[in-house]
């Protein structure tokens, strides 16, 4: 009994011993900074500007469309 624990104890020795053996590798790749390109689209916005703008001569133009059709 005391031999089968002692060889026991030896195989999970060497186990242990074959196990622990790690190595590690970190690579450390350069970084690379690429340009953004962004498009803005304002059209829509000078649209908006000028439908307000011009709301007050179209509002008109439709008054006088309509009293001509009376």
């Amino acid at each position: 009994m005391v031999k089968k624990l002692g060889s026991i104890t030896i195989c999970f020795f060497f186990l242990a011993l074959a196990g622990c053996s790690t190595s590690h590798e970190v690579e450390v790749k350069p970084v690379e900074i690429k340009p953004i390109h962004i498009t803005i689209d304002v059209n829509v916005k000078v649209d908006r500007a000028l439908d307000d703008f011009f709301g007050d001569i179209d509002a008109a133009e439709d008054q006088l469309e309509k009293k001509e059709g009376e």
